[in-house]
Order: C-alpha cells, then structure tokens, then sequence
C-alpha cells in the first residue's frame, strides 16, 4: 500500500450525557479529572480503543484489517504469526519459546509483517519486543487526552440488585420468612456519570512515519470513519449517551506540515451559546447562564482568515 503523502491534524470534539466516559479505576471508576480546573479527562487510549474495535466490528477477518490489541489476545501468538510466514520449516516457531530475528533483514521482514496485517499497528505503533520479538514501531496516528470545555460536577447515583443471590434465599423469601427483611436480596451499588460534557481532542497524522508502516490513504480514510463513529457502536449503561459531534481536518500540501499544529488549533474556538452569540467559557458573562446540557448550548467557530497556504480546512462532521 502507497503510504499518505499528506501530513494531517485534526480537533475532535464529542459528548456524553448521563454518563461515564472513561471511568478512572484507581478512584472507583469515577470520570476522569483535572483535580486543578475540574476538567473532565478522556485518556488517548481509551479512545484508541474504540477505534479498534469499529474497524474489528466493520472488517472483521478482512486482510490487512486486523487488531493486534485486543481484549484477551496473547500478543506473542499474534507475533508467531510473522514467524510463522517467514520460517514455514522452523519447528521451533510453534513451541512456547522466545523468538529474535536472526538478523536486521528479517528484522525489518517481521515489522513489515505485522505492519502489512494488522491496523492497529500500521496506524498507532506497538512495542513488539515481548518474548517473541518483532520490533518496535513508531506508528503515523497518534492522539492527545480529551478534555472537557468547561469543569464537570460527577454525580455518584445509587443503585440496587433486587434478584436473590441462592435457592436458600429465594426459598425464605417465598416462605415468607419474617428473619429476611426486604433488603437483604438487595446489593447495593454505585455508578458514577457526568450529567452533560463536551470534550476535544487532538490528533496528529505523520506522513514520514507513514512512510515506515505502509499507512495509506483507505487507512486514512477507516480511521477518520471511525473517529466519526465509534460512539455509535460502543454505547452501554455506564457511557449514557456519547456522541462524535465535529470532526474538523487540517490537511497540508506538504509531508512535513505547512504550518504548526497549535497555531492551527488556536483556530478553533468552542464557545458558551449566550443568547445566539458565543461566549468564551471564562467570560464572567456566563456565570448568570444555566449550565449546558446539550452540544446546542455551545458555538463551534473556525478561523480561516489567513489560513498558511497549503493548508486546507475540511469538515467532517
């Protein structure tokens, strides 16, 4: 596959109401914050994570759309793989024993391997040195946390299992046992959800490190897909509702870039819906506003004014 000649960055902007976007497992799986502004967080790997599973969901089985992370995976397996393709005669390739290329050709063979099957690892990069060694790749995509447009207030709601746990309990119950009160078939459980945020993204796509994974342009094309809709496949009780809601592209001319990702992510401004107008977030006018609930109650505003030649401005969403 012809790797992308373009360089690429992106600002991703999605919600979530009523729900857990990325649940922290080190504070009770509470939504992700920034202890110092209140900021809600969405790590870059959990939104990795929904993109691997859109492209499994959408091309599972199908050549060269392969996932290499996935839930349960024994990674050497999938490593043995190359192996497997580059000594059909090695016995040794089907035992369970550290493997290391014989030399910097079949090396590269074995990372070109993996980069040529899987996407994950054409698109983000791995680290595939773990026992059986095909090398590490630095990959073209690659994204920043999501953080909210304004503080979050978590809301930590009660809830309660009904169902009894055995026959003995259930039998008391049927029994009309006076010694089993009513809330013992009941456990008691905590979820945890942001009544509504807006979160952004960056995202950055290299097109000389594309050069080293063979990341073409149907690679290109999957992955913005599937930043567009990854939401739509991932829905549960604890996310609530999510949703991918602007997906603005900078493209450049050049495979090196035309300009600095920040300066063109100063670009785009997400500002408070007060009366029609945008408002920044930190304008005090705000504080008289009811808090937002919905991506109606903001503004996106893109500047093109002066837009560094050979940069091109694209809206997907």
């Amino acid at each position: 596959m012809t790797a992308i000649a373009n360089r690429y960055d992106f600002v991703l902007l999605f919600d979530v109401i009523r729900g857990n976007p990325n649940g922290d497992p080190d504070a009770g799986n509470m939504p992700r914050i920034d202890p110092e502004t209140n900021h809600g967080l969405v790590s870059d790997v959990s939104l990795k994570r929904k993109i691997r599973n859109y492209v499994d969901f959408a091309h599972a089985g199908e050549d060269g759309l392969h996932i290499y992370v996935e839930d349960g995976s024994i990674l050497n397996d999938k490593h043995r793989q190359a192996y497997r393709a580059l000594r059909p005669s090695d016995a040794k390739v089907d035992k369970d024993a550290k493997l290391n290329p014989k030399d910097d050709a079949e090396a590269k063979k074995l990372t070109d391997f993996m980069c040529r099957n899987f996407f994950d690892v054409r698109t983000f990069g791995a680290v595939m040195s773990t026992g059986v060694n095909c090398g590490q790749v630095r990959g073209p995509a690659q994204l920043t946390f999501a953080q909210s447009i304004e503080p979050i207030v978590p809301q930590e709601i009660s809830i309660t299992r009904m169902a009894a746990t055995n026959e003995a309990e259930k039998k008391q119950k049927a029994e009309g046992d006076d010694s089993v009160d009513r809330t013992d078939n009941r456990t008691m459980g905590r979820k945890h959800i942001v009544p509504y945020g807006l979160y952004r993204a960056h995202g950055f796509i290299s097109a000389k490190l594309a050069e080293r994974t063979g990341f073409g342009e149907a690679d290109l094309a999957l992955l913005f897909k599937a930043l567009e809709e990854m939401f739509e496949h991932d829905h549960s009780a604890a996310r609530g509702e999510m949703a991918s809601r602007k997906l603005i592209v900078f493209k450049h001319a050049l495979p090196l870039g035309n300009a600095p990702a920040h300066a063109l992510f100063e670009r785009v401004k997400v500002g408070r819906n007060i009366d029609g107008a945008s408002r920044d977030v930190k304008d005090p006018r705000i504080n008289n506003a009811p808090p937002a609930r919905a991506f109606s109650d903001y503004i996106v505003e893109i500047d093109r004014a002066g837009l560094p030649d050979g940069v091109e401005i694209i809206e997907r969403l």
